[in-house]
């Protein structure tokens, strides 16, 4: 059940272009189908307000909703690293992960982004979105709170991934916390809100047939 929620909220938080439209309706069948947990119900309202909300309309929501500002960005580094230069070596090193478990990114698809880590979740390997999930939680919490603040629907879309993984820890909740406060880190004052380098349980290669996970 968790993989077909976290395939289907990878699609639902894409951008609402043609190709998300046409695949709005696979998504509602799926979810329609699956038991009506609150994962589901979650995403029905959320896709039955994207099937009731023009296309540009819904476009132009996406636009406002998710930025690179401080608590609603859908790029998970962007809460661990910020605009740092560091931001460069946590998305090499995911893309490492990728790489050692066989799936392979689109052109344009980076692979911090939250639809890219939902859609490996659900379809590449489930151990390892897993561990990725888990490690990117403070940041999901972060931006599911704004949203939630924000009043969007985009809200029960993160709620629905939310309930696809343990409960957040007191240790997750003050990262959240911290990273609500000060923001994410910066080159210009070198604050890192999580007193280091994030752990993703990442090698720096990964041999999937060598048991490394």
């Amino acid at each position: 059940m968790n993989a077909l929620i976290r395939q289907a909220a990878a699609v639902l938080l894409c951008y609402p272009d043609r190709d998300f439209y046409d695949r709005l309706g696979l998504v509602r069948t799926a979810i329609a189908e699956a038991p009506q947990d609150r994962a589901a119900r979650s995403l029905n309202r959320f896709a039955d307000h994207a099937a009731a909300t023009g296309e540009i309309d819904l476009g132009a929501h996406f636009v406002q909703t998710f930025d690179m500002r401080r608590r609603r960005a859908l790029h998970m580094t962007y809460y661990t690293d910020g605009d740092t230069r560091r931001r460069g070596h946590a998305l090499a090193r995911l893309k490492e992960i990728y790489a050692g478990c066989g799936w392979r990114l689109a052109d344009d698809e980076l692979p911090d982004h939250l639809s890219v880590l939902l859609e490996f979740a659900a379809r590449g390997d489930r151990e390892w979105g897993r561990r990725l999930l888990a490690a990117f939680q403070p940041g999901i919490e972060l931006l599911r709170s704004a949203l939630h603040e924000h009043g969007t629907p985009y809200a029960d879309v993160l709620d629905a991934v939310a309930f696809t993984l343990p409960p957040p820890g007191d240790e997750t909740r003050r990262q959240a916390m911290r990273l609500a406060t000060g923001g994410p880190p910066s080159e210009d004052v070198g604050l890192d809100p999580y007193g280091g380098v994030i752990p993703l349980g990442m090698p720096t290669v990964l041999d999937p047939a060598g048991g490394s996970r």
